[in-house]
């Protein structure tokens, strides 16, 4: 608990995101609130989103733009080029259509004839193409510059713009790696304290763990600077804390992902029934959480084939909706696959309530993934909804303890598929009793109370004020 009256301070939560369904954010945000102090979230902005917005809990939302290339040096010289090559382009296209427009009308009556123009045109052709390569080679260098330092352009545009747009704290709380650099330019320039939330291993995660050579050492260098610099570094589990106490020089403090307390109906709600027109007593599988490769989606598609009746909802958003919604529309599942766009964190757990079974095979494609404890096993457990996740460290661990599930090979869909079938199939007695076990974890262990309890004091240390 905090030591003595809280004193009413200012935190600031940068995210590389829009801050819409950030569950971690929202808990510290509405945490905070709840004891009087001051929460702005400075996130980024994206089409059809405002620049600045009042959250229904309390807080407000700050976005900013940022892009790898307003994130480029010299902007008036960058478009003085940007509007040079246009023309270039613009007279190239016309050059274009004015020989195709000449070709189609100066016919030849003679074979010989036609095969001097052909021949004539095959090398104007072949020559012109070598001169176009040569014409884009630099531009081709330059969009192979820019792609690979996308990360710290991105990054710089984001700082350039979040100067103008955060206000005053007395903490930054910088979200993952590329929150963090943001909030250490904001917590110098106004004399206040940042903290990395390290929630991932990001060198080991998604887009980075496939850098390699000189890019990767560059990334990981510029990581490590950071965690230096902040005031302190957080993370969310054990076993990335070990991790980073190698590569960062100091074990970070961990404030797992649990999910704030939610008492689940009884009988549950059949929100997924209602609003996809389920007939009663459809069995629901739910996916949550991003749409993205390696998550274990494809392997719980080929799972549900093999399960008569079973409806797959996939709720959520991220590369692979488009992909995933054509597949819902076509014949693959007889229309036993679902998208459902993300819900905001407060209304979260009433949807995964809502569900028979709560899938998770995320694949052991990363150390990142091996490792993680992600948002939706807290959000299932604290649900009552039985689990099948991946027998994996991270995870396996928890689940194992608490007897909340299932365990499988994810990159098995029989066994995951015989894992659903074991939790739907099992009697209701051993149903409620693993709903029991759940809840009793959630209320004695896994519960956001007690991990932020641990930031706050951390808070209370960097500031010297009780949070």
């Amino acid at each position: 608990m905090s030591q003595g009256p809280v004193v009413p301070q200012r935190l600031v939560l940068v995210l590389p995101s829009s801050g819409e369904f950030d569950s971690r954010t929202y808990r510290i945000a509405t945490s905070a609130l709840a004891r009087g102090h001051t929460v702005t979230v400075l996130a980024r902005w994206h089409r059809g989103l405002a620049l600045e917005e009042q959250h229904p809990a309390g807080y407000t939302i700050l976005r900013v733009p940022a892009s790898s290339a307003d994130g480029l040096p010299l902007p008036a010289a960058r478009r003085l080029v940007g509007q040079a090559l246009r023309r270039r382009r613009a007279r190239r296209a016309g050059a274009v259509r004015e020989a195709a427009r000449g070709g189609s009308s100066a016919g030849m009556s003679v074979a010989g004839s036609a095969g001097a123009a052909s021949g004539a045109s095959a090398g104007a052709s072949a020559s012109g193409g070598l001169r176009a390569a040569r014409a884009s080679l630099p531009r081709r260098v330059a969009s192979g510059l820019i792609r690979r330092g996308a990360v710290p352009l991105t990054i710089r545009s984001h700082t350039m713009r979040a100067r103008a747009a955060a206000p005053p704290a007395d903490i930054y709380h910088g979200m993952a790696f590329m929150g963090v650099p943001v909030a250490l330019d904001l917590a110098t320039r106004h004399k206040a304290r940042a903290v990395y939330d390290a929630r991932d291993i990001y060198l080991e995660a998604r887009n980075l763990a496939r850098q390699r050579g000189p890019v990767r050492w560059f990334l990981g260098r510029m990581e490590r600077g950071w965690a230096r610099r902040s005031a302190a570094v957080v993370t969310v589990n054990d076993a990335y804390a070990d991790v980073m106490a190698g590569r960062f020089g100091a074990r970070p403090l961990v404030v797992m992902n649990c999910s704030a307390r939610f008492e689940p109906p009884d009988p549950p709600e059949h929100r997924f029934h209602d609003a996809l027109g389920l007939a009663p007593g459809t069995p629901v599988v739910l996916y949550h959480g991003g749409l993205f490769p390696e998550r274990g989606i494809e392997q719980l598609i080929a799972a549900v084939r093999e399960l008569d009746e079973v409806v797959l909802v996939l709720m959520g958003y991220g590369v692979l909706e488009p992909e995933l919604r054509a597949r819902a529309a076509g014949p693959e599942l007889g229309g036993r696959l679902h998208i459902l766009p993300a819900v905001p964190p407060h209304e979260l757990h009433a949807w995964v309530a809502s569900a028979d079974v709560a899938a998770m095979p995320i694949q052991p494609s990363t150390l990142n993934h091996r490792l993680t404890t992600p948002n939706k096993l807290f959000e299932a457990m604290t649900a009552g909804v039985p689990i099948v996740a991946s027998d994996l460290p991270g995870m396996a661990t928890i689940v194992r303890a608490v007897g909340a599930g299932e365990l499988v090979d994810p990159t098995d869909p029989p066994a995951i598929a015989a894992a659903i079938r074991d939790l739907l199939s099992a009697p209701d007695g051993a149903k409620a009793a693993l709903r029991a076990r759940e809840l009793e974890a959630v209320r004695t262990t896994y519960n956001w109370d007690a991990q932020v309890e641990k930031l706050f004091a951390l808070y209370g240390r960097l500031t010297g004020r009780p949070w």
